[in-house]
Order: C-alpha cells, then sequence, then structure tokens
C-alpha cells in the first residue's frame, strides 16, 4: 500500500475512533445525569414522607437504588385558597305583622323582634300599646326570642300584660328605650294594681340600659289622709313638728287618679326570672315585685323616687323562693327591699338603699292570717339617710314564724332606727291588742355600724309569744343629734345573746330563753 493510502486509511481510523468515544461519553453524561435526577427527587420524596419514607428504605438494606418515582407519584404544591372577604354580620330578618314568626335562631342569634317594626312610634306621645302587646305575642311563640324596645326613643305605654302560659321559654326583653306610662286618668278607670306585668312564663329575662318611667307624681299628691302609712312613724318625734297636709292636684283631663295605684313592673308565677342593667322610676306604688315566682335574680338595677312618695316600695317580694338580689341602687319612699309571707332562701347583698325605709321582712300576720319566712341573708348594704336600716314588723293575731334570718355587715348612715323588731304593727289609727302572734326564732345582728338619728335599737315582741334566740354581734352605733329627739335602747320579751360588747349597751336584752315559752301548735308552724 503507496504512503498515500496508509495515510488515509490512519485518518479514517482515527475518525472512527473519535466519533465513538464521543457517543460512549454522551451516553455516560445521560446515565450520570438520570441518576442525579433520582436522587433529587427521593430526596424530595424523603422530605415530605419522613419518617415513613426512611424506614421503608431502611428496611431493603440501604443497598439498593431507590427506584425513579413515576410522574404519577410526583408531588404537586397545593394551589393557595382563593381569597375571600370578611363575612358581613348576618341580617335579622325583621317580621311583618301577622306573617309567622321566623325560626327561634338565625345564624347562631336570637331571634329578634323590634317593637317598632310593629307599629310603635316611640315619640312619646302616641299609644304604643297595641304595638307592644302584636310584638310580644310574636316572641312568644319563639324559644330564646328577644323583644326589642330599642334605644333612643320614648314609648308611650297603657296598662299590659305579658302573659303565658303558652309561650316558649327563655324570652328575653331588651329593654334599651324609655317606657313611659299615662298619666291621663282615663287610662287607668277605677285603678289597677300594676303597669307592665310579666305572668306564668319560663325563664324571662329584663335587660338593657332603658327605663320604665311610672310618672307617679300625679298619683303621690292625691293621696288621701287616711292612706296607711309606716307605723315607725309613731317612734319617731321631730324637734318642731307639724303635720303636712297633702294637696290633690289634678291630672291632664281634670280628674284625680284613680285611688288604687299600680305597681311598675309585676312578676307573678314565673320560674327563672332575671331583671338586671335596667333603670325602674318614679313607680305610683312599688317599682319592682315578685309574686309566687322561684328563681329570681336582680343585679346592677336602679330603682329611684322621692324619699317622701307614698308607698314606693323599691323590690317586694311575696310567696317567692330562691332569690338573690345584688349591686344594685334603691332610692324611694318606702322599703328599699320588702320581704313578705312565703318568701324563703333570699340572699341580698350589696345594696345601696336610701332614701327610703330601710330593709323589711314583713308586714306579717295582717288579719289574722298565718305567714311563713326562712332563710334570710341580708348583707354588705350601705344605708344612708332611711328611716329603718334592718326591720322585721309583724300584726297582733297573726300566726306563723320567721326563722333563720342574718344581717351581716351593714353600715348606717344618719339613720332614725337601725335595728328594729316590731311585733306590734300597725298601720291604721287603732289596732286592738291580740294575743296571738308571728314567732320569731334565730334573729342574727353582726356588724352593724355607724350613725343613728332616733334610737339605735328597738325590740318590741309579744307578750304572748316572745322573740327568742336573739344575737347580737359587733354592734356600733353612735347617735347622731340633729332634728330628733333621743332615745336609749328598748327591749320588750326579747331573749337571747350578745355575743360581744355592743355600743350602746343593750342592758334591755334578756340572756338565755323565756322560762314559760308557749307551746307552738300546728295552726303556728310551718
Amino acid at each position: 500500500m503507496s504512503g498515500l493510502s496508509m495515510r488515509g486509511f490512519t485518518c479514517m481510523l482515527l475518525i472512527a475512533y473519535l466519533i465513538w468515544c464521543s457517543n460512549f461519553v454522551s451516553c455516560i453524561a445521560r446515565r450520570s445525569k438520570h441518576w442525579r435526577h433520582s436522587r433529587t427527587v427521593s430526596g424530595s420524596e424523603f422530605k415530605k414522607k419522613g419518617k415513613s419514607y426512611s424506614n421503608s428504605h431502611n428496611h431493603h438494606g440501604g443497598g439498593s437504588k431507590p427506584k425513579p418515582p413515576s410522574s404519577k407519584s410526583t408531588p404537586t404544591l397545593p394551589k393557595a385558597p382563593p381569597h375571600k372577604s370578611t363575612p358581613s354580620s348576618p341580617q335579622i330578618p325583621k317580621p311583618k305583622v301577622g306573617t309567622p314568626p321566623p325560626n327561634a335562631h338565625n345564624a347562631g342569634h336570637s331571634t329578634i323582634f323590634n317593637v317598632l317594626d310593629f307599629g310603635a312610634k316611640g315619640d312619646g306621645c302616641t299609644d304604643d300599646t297595641k304595638a307592644f302587646q302584636a310584638t310580644w305575642v310574636a316572641a312568644c311563640n319563639v324559644e330564646a326570642s328577644t323583644m326589642l324596645v330599642p334605644a333612643d326613643y320614648a314609648f308611650y305605654v297603657g296598662p299590659i300584660s305579658f302573659s303565658g302560659p303558652y309561650c316558649k321559654p327563655n324570652i328575653v326583653f331588651q329593654l334599651d328605650g324609655t317606657i313611659i306610662a299615662p298619666t291621663n286618668s282615663n287610662a287607668w278607670g277605677g285603678g289597677l294594681l300594676q303597669w307592665l306585668e310579666f305572668t306564668k312564663l319560663l325563664g324571662i329575662t329584663i335587660q338593657g340600659n332603658g327605663v320604665i318611667d311610672g310618672r307617679g307624681s300625679v298619683w303621690w299628691q292625691d293621696q288621701p289622709f287616711d292612706e296607711p302609712i309606716d307605723d315607725e312613724e309613731k317612734l319617731i318625734v321631730p324637734l318642731n313638728y307639724t303635720r303636712k297636709t297633702p294637696v290633690p292636684i289634678q291630672s291632664e283631663m281634670g280628674r284625680k287618679m284613680p285611688s288604687i295605684k299600680p305597681t311598675a313592673l309585676r312578676f307573678y308565677g314565673s320560674f327563672n326570672t332575671t331583671v338586671t342593667g335596667i333603670t325602674i322610676q318614679n313607680s305610683p306604688q312599688c317599682h319592682l315585685k315578685f309574686d309566687s315566682c322561684n328563681g329570681i335574680l336582680v343585679h346592677d338595677v336602679s330603682i329611684s323616687s322621692p324619699g317622701d312618695s307614698p308607698n314606693t316600695d323599691g323590690i317586694h317580694l311575696q310567696n317567692s323562693k330562691d332569690v338573690l338580689i345584688h349591686s344594685s341602687k334603691l332610692a324611694c319612699g318606702d322599703d328599699c327591699i320588702s320581704i313578705q309571707t312565703g318568701c324563703s332562701n333570699v340572699y341580698v347583698h350589696n345594696i345601696n338603699c336610701g332614701p327610703g325605709h330601710g330593709i323589711s321582712i314583713g308586714s306579717l300576720g295582717k288579719d289574722n292570717t298565718r305567714a311563713c319566712v326562712s332563710n334570710i341573708t341580708v348583707r354588705d348594704v350601705n344605708m344612708h339617710n332611711t328611716m329603718n336600716g334592718v326591720r322585721i314588723k309583724t300584726w297582733q293575731g297573726g300566726s306563723g314564724s320567721v326563722q333563720g334570718v342574718l344581717f351581716s355587715n351593714i353600715q348606717v348612715s344618719e339613720v332614725q332606727l337601725p335595728i328594729v323588731i316590731d311585733q306590734f304593727y300597725c298601720d291604721k289609727r287603732t289596732c286592738k291588742n291580740q294575743s296571738s302572734a308571728v314567732s320569731l326564732e334565730g334573729i342574727n345582728y353582726e356588724k352593724i355600724r355607724g350613725t343613728y338619728t332616733v334610737k339605735p335599737v328597738h325590740f318590741a315582741c309579744s307578750d304572748f309569744s316572745p322573740c327568742v334566740d336573739v344575737s347580737l354581734t359587733s354592734v356600733e352605733l353612735k347617735p347622731v343629734q340633729e332634728q330628733y329627739h333621743l332615745y336609749d335602747p328598748f327591749c320588750w320579751h326579747t331573749y337571747g345573746e350578745l355575743r360581744t360588747p355592743t355600743v350602746p349597751p343593750i342592758p334591755c336584752l334578756q340572756i338565755g330563753k323565756p322560762s314559760s315559752n308557749r307551746i307552738q301548735t300546728d295552726h303556728d308552724l310551718c
């Protein structure tokens, strides 16, 4: 082969060799790239699967190569959720008159019935009584509904009864506006015992920042001369005393108001009743009354009327059990709280009382009736410028008993008679003497402190049924000479114990028990 031919053949071999090497490197590179890709994805899978993948890998001995994941197992990132605006508060439908009420709950909220949607004007002049009645009928048919009396309105409402017993339970009367009573004598006819009444309800709540205004001044000045007055006035002899004569005034329509004066707000025959937040003012007679109710809660309530307004008790309890009253301000013309027959398990605390006649149990046993009161606690009370502090009053001729009473931590300021038991109570001009009496036993006074203007202690118990187990602890009462004569402590047929020295001393309390205490009959026992 010539030299030229050999040179050409060598060049061909060299070119073939270079081409073969190029293909070999490319193949190695592709295999290396594929392995690195497998390791990268497997590492991602490891991070996602965590211990689950690691345990599986170790189970295979750790020496075998992991298989590249298929496209089905390749993880995909979740998409970001679409942006949503903050949902607005649910709009509660407002029912119209004559339409069936909606369901009891709406988006987690109580169904609300607004008196404005039922025709109330709230201008202080238009009679809104029918609108209130229609609103109540609608709310009454829905469990846990709310009847709304909105703020910034004054509703002129005549006598009305919000009654059961066919109402659904747990209705809320949300009072944020003002309810005002008629001063037109025609609205009351011959007189009514109550203005706003809630009867035979299960779980009724009156709440809010609103006001119930009885506009009672047109009634008070019509007070007749022979209307019963508080009997403790006989114990108070002001210096240079002259009796004021009431001057009758005419109502808007030229007629005097009826002699029967209504209670502003009354509950009758109801269970689990709550009153909170509201103000009741200027009631013609009692402001807030509970009769034959079980489970009562009253707190953060304000009651207000002038100190000389007749018979305007703040809170009146009768035939009611399991009562809690606290954190309220009571100013009126009669007892701040009056506890009558049939009451038991009553707890009163954190009350400001004054003006008024203090906190009283009774009067009990009137017209020879039987009275039963038990388990009463009144504590942590401030009284300023009241006639009485804490008082128990019964009529002669009654029967029954008052048992288990504690008056504790009562702060009095310029109170005429801080501690009173009067078993000769009489609000008439003459009362005949009778031997039988409501018995009093287990009456305890502790931490009664402050100032008085007439007499520190007045215990007048029955000759036939003396008071027994009366105890006094940490009683410190100092006189303030103002416009009254001052008297020493008084006791009559009162037996018990002075557990600590008292200021002033009370030597008239008889230690122990009476030697001839009569045996109670079945008629007397409760």
